[in-house]
């Protein structure tokens, strides 16, 4: 039986049929940021709106329930409607969680959601754009897996032409398929490892922002298919290449005018950041330790977050919790244009709705109480010694998983942030992952150590 339409949804239905949908993906994400979803032919599409497609959460990672418990609901968003590009007959819709028909606190768009609503209820819009790393490989004969190109071979493969140009013909498909969509790419390069590459896109509110890098991973996935390959989002799959980071690019906005918040040309630091952009990095350094537990979630994450490591003699990524000015090796960092904070710890396998609520959080609370960060670190911070940055007061980040759970459950803001339900099942689910990683034993472990002793 069809479920009676309200006049949005008939409207949003005629114009799907008008491209030619004929199938609806309820999708949401899961612990890792992974899209889920069930397909309804779109003659069902006002039952689905209304929340007719149920999951078990005992089937999920992250979502804790037990198989006694009643089905979540997932409920789309008609806003966030999205026909694949590479299948038309398919439109997609980033969903919340329900269960009882009031919203699931352990979902985790909806507790980004809450946090937007915090901040709207301060004035701000929270603006994000999402830097998009990620590896484009194939498999060898021989079961390894390497890049595409053969030309893709330097020990400084960044921004390498000829592997650019061998990789043209998915990437052209790709950024095609992202302006379709009215994503605005502006930039797209070989990145510093062999076989990485980066898209660059226009900032967007928060919220569509963790919508569009959820369906980017699944869109990428698929083009990759189709060509022979695999896109992987892993952090760093090669012990002596560069990870691939995911950087959050962010400013607070005017709620009313839309102007930016974190714009001043008259910043007498020299970095083009108004106060409130200051306060806000400084809400989100006291934070960092328990925001790199979301925001570079894995086991791997970890070994993307050093100073050394990478045959191109750098690996670009941060490992002090300190800020500056348009210099890379900073947690935090102004561009060159000023108006906004890039973030540096967070790789591409993050969560963005979980990433991007700890982080809004942080910088809102910096707001709130005025703190200030101190001045920007201008200078190269790989080249000095723990001692010099303990002289300066400048902490380290996480070094492992273990230490980055450790700091997000001794910090009062991810309970804050998460609620209760999800505090917990986040902490129970990375430390699990922890204690599985500890329990190996490596291949250099045994090359190591097997026959020393």
């Amino acid at each position: 039986m069809a479920h009676p339409l309200t006049p949005e949804i008939e409207a949003l239905k005629s114009s799907l049929e008008h491209k030619g949908v004929k199938y609806a993906l309820a999708s949401y994400v899961d612990i890792h940021g992974m899209g889920k979803a069930k397909m309804v032919p779109l003659a069902h599409l006002g039952q689905m709106m209304a929340g007719s497609e149920l999951f078990t959460g005992a089937a999920l990672d992250g979502v804790p329930q037990e198989i006694s418990d009643e089905e979540v609901a997932a409920m789309p968003d008609p806003a966030s409607a999205t026909v694949l590009p590479w299948k038309p007959e398919v439109a997609w819709f980033a969903s919340d969680l329900y269960l009882k028909g009031q919203p699931f606190e352990a979902c985790c768009r909806t507790i980004l959601k809450q946090m937007l609503a915090k901040a709207a209820a301060m004035g701000f819009t929270f603006n994000l754009g999402i830097e998009t790393e990620f590896f484009m490989l194939k498999e060898n004969a021989d079961g390894s897996f390497g890049p595409v190109s053969d030309r893709d071979h330097l020990a400084k493969p960044c921004y390498d032409l000829p592997s650019l140009l061998d990789n043209a013909p998915w990437l052209s498909e790709l950024v095609e398929y992202m302006n379709q969509l009215g994503w605005d790419v502006y930039s797209f390069d070989h990145e510093d490892a062999n076989g990485q590459f980066e898209t660059d896109f226009a900032y967007s509110d928060a919220l569509t922002m963790a919508d569009r890098l959820t369906f980017f991973r699944l869109m990428v996935k698929e083009i990759a298919r189709k060509h022979g390959y695999f896109a992987s989002f892993m952090p760093k799959p090669f012990g002596d290449r560069t990870g691939s980071g995911a950087h959050y690019n962010m400013s607070l906005a005017d709620i009313q005018t839309g102007q930016n918040l974190f714009e001043d040309p008259d910043d007498p630091r020299g970095c083009k950041l108004s106060k409130l952009g200051y306060q806000f990095i400084a809400g989100v350094l006291r934070h960092a330790k328990a925001i790199c537990a979301v925001t570079c979630p894995t086991v791997n994450s970890y070994k993307r977050l050093l100073r050394q490591g990478s045959m191109s003699g750098f690996t670009w990524a941060p490992v002090y919790i300190c800020y500056g000015n348009n210099n890379r090796t900073n947690m935090l960092r102004i561009p060159l244009a000023g108006g906004r904070v890039e973030c540096r710890a967070a790789d591409i396998a993050t969560n963005p709705y979980l990433g991007a609520a700890m982080i809004l959080a942080a910088g809102l609370e910096g707001i709130a109480e005025g703190i200030d960060p101190g001045d920007p670190h201008t200078e190269n911070m790989y080249n000095y010694s723990l001692a010099d940055l303990q002289a300066m007061g400048i902490d380290m980040l996480p070094r492992t998983l273990q230490e980055a759970i450790d700091a997000f459950e001794a910090d009062s803001l991810s309970q804050a942030v998460m609620g209760p339900l999800m505090y917990q099942t986040y902490i129970d689910f990375r430390r699990r992952e922890w204690e599985e990683y500890h329990t190996h034993i490596s291949d250099w472990e045994i090359k190591r150590y097997l026959k020393f002793f």
